[in-house]
């Protein structure tokens, strides 16, 4: 598939990853092998699946990673010892009933559109995306650190593209199914990229189309270690600064890679001009057309320059680069994005993000809560007031919990990886309102009431999308797998 935007990176196993850039792709000049789909024939809609089945359009999904803690989100325990609950408070929201962290107010007041989960339970505290995004019912450090590894399974979004590809059985839409946001994952920090969204077994052609970002932020975010701070976008940027697609993203080393890519931008500008005229479009595969009617026009790059929103609506959302890339997946889906994932990764240190193993208050109460509360309110209630939150599914997910016990020795304190307990907030498309579900222990490190799977999301996800959560896809060696390897629809979460 089109690949948009990253840079070249040793990985974890020696080998160099190839650019993420490719102007229009190499494909559509016929410069790479053609990837070539199979059967167009989608897998029938299954019957009696009920109502909701189908009620999500579109779905904008927020990956927070690093793993927010449970505590001081969504499942605070205030009659917890000190070195449980910490300093953080609970308070009420427009649910009775219903208590959530003390720096997530504006989220408390709009409580009666969501549905909060505070039983996702599973055996891998590893940080990436695989486990989490993904049907593969097994992960280790391996895995999720390369980004190429042959045991990965499609991510959703993939999966979401490749099913209504078959579906329709016709050219790529005007508008790209599955779009990552703010750019590739992992390109921002000191580290060779974890093993991100992709498509995996079902190609690259799925992977997301990726956007970047190359603006300095304004913020300074609350330290990680001492003496390293960095003007993080997420935590602040200028008005003009935009998410961008093409070539000025690359920081590009590579002088000769650079003309090939200016050569076959020239190619394609005269393939643009002759386009009326020229019958070889009428053969391009998948990915060529991907590539030419993503290039041919201007819906996408129009959709993601956010600067022509009013400045009310960018303020209310946020001058941060979370801020405004909620905002550009909310015009994404407008104009027909199928699938947009919007990621919080780390930028300058691994360890940023929400891995708050140091300074834990610092960064939660000064960064990471206030923007999220800010940006995650204004887009369910921006949603909800262009009537688009009932066919939007919005999901925030990231790879785990949080330890229960403070661990008071780092600078600031820390939380550490914890699987066996923690919470997510989801939202709109046939999701429950003012919705809770499941139980933890008095310290929130156990589950004791509904426990709930990571892949039964995916699974009540692919649902409300109006995709039979047991359909399958094929591996290399011709065998078909569920999409969500053993994920079961969960109708408690369903409004």
């Amino acid at each position: 598939m089109l690949r948009l935007h990253g840079n070249r990176k040793v990985l974890c196993d020696g080998l160099t990853r190839r650019d993420l850039l490719h102007i229009g792709g190499l494909g559509a000049f016929g410069l790479a092998l053609h990837d070539v789909l199979g059967s167009n024939q989608a897998q029938a809609k299954p019957a009696n699946l009920g109502p909701k089945f189908g009620q999500a359009k579109s779905c904008i999904l927020i990956y927070k990673y690093g793993s927010p803690p449970q505590h001081e989100t969504f499942d605070p325990k205030p009659l917890a010892p000190a070195e449980i609950q910490g300093e953080m408070k609970a308070i009420p929201t427009s649910v009775p009933g219903i208590h959530i962290g003390d720096h997530l107010p504006k989220i408390a007041r709009i409580m009666d559109r969501l549905t909060v989960v505070r039983s996702l339970t599973h055996r891998f505290p590893l940080h990436g995306t695989v486990y989490a995004l993904s049907g593969v019912e097994d992960v280790d450090t391996r895995i999720e650190a390369q980004p190429r590894n042959s045991r990965q399974w499609p991510f959703i979004g993939s999966l979401v593209d490749y099913f209504e590809d078959r579906r329709s059985g016709g050219p790529p839409p005007e508008m790209p199914r599955n779009i990552a946001l703010p750019f590739p994952m992992g390109s921002k920090n000191e580290i060779p990229p974890l093993a991100g969204p992709y498509g995996a077994m079902i190609g690259s052609r799925y992977d997301p189309i990726y956007t970047n970002f190359s603006a300095e932020g304004t913020m300074s975010a609350p330290e990680i270690v001492a003496g390293r701070a960095f003007r993080d976008p997420l935590f602040g940027i200028r008005p003009t600064d935009r998410l961008h697609l093409g070539e000025a993203a690359l920081v590009e080393r590579d002088s000769a890679r650079l003309d090939l890519r200016r050569s076959l931008l020239a190619q394609f500008n005269q393939a643009r001009r002759n386009l009326d005229a020229s019958e070889r479009t009428q053969t391009f595969t998948h990915q060529q057309q991907t590539a030419f009617s993503l290039l041919t026009s201007g819906k996408m790059h129009d959709a993601l320059d956010y600067t022509r929103e009013t400045m009310r609506i960018r303020e209310l959302y946020g001058m941060t680069l979370f801020g405004q890339s909620c905002l550009a997946a909310r015009r994404l889906i407008e104009v027909g994005a199928k699938f947009v994932t919007v990621i919080w990764d780390a930028y300058g240190l691994n360890a940023g993000s929400w891995d708050t193993h140091h300074n834990h208050y610092g960064r939660l109460k000064d960064f990471l809560l206030p923007v999220f509360d800010q940006t995650f309110s204004a887009l369910i209630l921006d949603l909800e007031q262009r009537g688009l939150l009932d066919e939007t599914l919005v999901l925030v997910i990231s790879e785990h919990g949080r330890t229960p016990q403070i661990d008071s020795r780092p600078r600031g304190a820390g939380r550490h990886h914890w699987s066996r307990a923690y919470s997510q907030v989801y939202a709109g498309g046939g999701m429950g309102r003012g919705n809770l579900i499941g139980r933890t222990d008095q310290h929130a490190g156990d589950v004791v009431e509904s426990p709930i799977s990571p892949k039964d999301i995916l699974a009540t996800a692919f649902y409300l999308l109006g995709i039979d959560p047991e359909s399958t896809f094929t591996d290399p060696a011709g065998r078909p797998l569920p999409f969500t390897g053993t994920g079961v629809l969960r109708p408690e979460l369903i409004g």
